[in-house]
């Protein structure tokens, strides 16, 4: 009768140890997921990755506005691009993929890769640069951050900038 108590004590914990593996599995296999902040400040020097994403999302910029140094044809969009993964994204790069949407879902390429030396972290800083003409001014954006063919994040912008006009006049000098 020992025995037979035994076995079934037995039986019983190892049901509830092979659950708990199947259960720890489950949530350790969470789905990778991306925030991705866009800003145009200067970011300052010596921030902690927790103060980098909290600085990014305090000065997030759904707007982008054209630097007015050049002339309008030659204009840019800059701004710094901070990514943060729910964890590691477990790949050596991740790519970064800008489409138009104001009139459809139209793909600008090439696509941005971000190379990884470190496959622990979990949050990305660069900076990107739009130039014209593959970027036209008073657009909206959504750019899309994929791993492994997977899209795990996506943000929507509006490139704000000065159009090219022409006056219709032709002086002969």
């Amino acid at each position: 009768m020992k025995v037979r108590t035994l076995g079934v004590w037995l039986v019983a914990a190892a049901t509830l140890v092979a659950g708990a593996v199947v259960f720890r599995g489950d949530a350790g296999a969470q789905r990778l997921r991306a925030n991705i902040f866009l800003t145009q400040h200067e970011i300052p020097r010596n921030l902690t990755e927790q103060g980098l994403i909290g600085f990014a999302r305090r000065n997030a910029a759904r707007r982008l506005r054209e630097g007015t140094d050049r002339p309008i044809p030659q204009r840019e969009w800059t701004s710094n691009m901070v990514t943060s993964f729910n964890t590691p994204p477990g790949d050596l790069e991740f790519q970064v993929l800008f489409y138009d949407i104001q009139e459809g879902d139209r793909f600008i390429g090439p696509s941005l890769s971000t190379f990884i030396n470190n496959r622990q972290e979990k949050t990305f800083l660069q900076r990107i640069r739009l130039e014209r003409p593959r970027f036209r001014p008073n657009r909206r954006m959504e750019l899309r951050v994929v791993v492994r063919r997977q899209e795990v994040g996506r943000q929507r912008f509006e490139l704000v900038g000065e159009e090219v006009r022409h006056s219709g006049e032709v002086t002969f000098d």
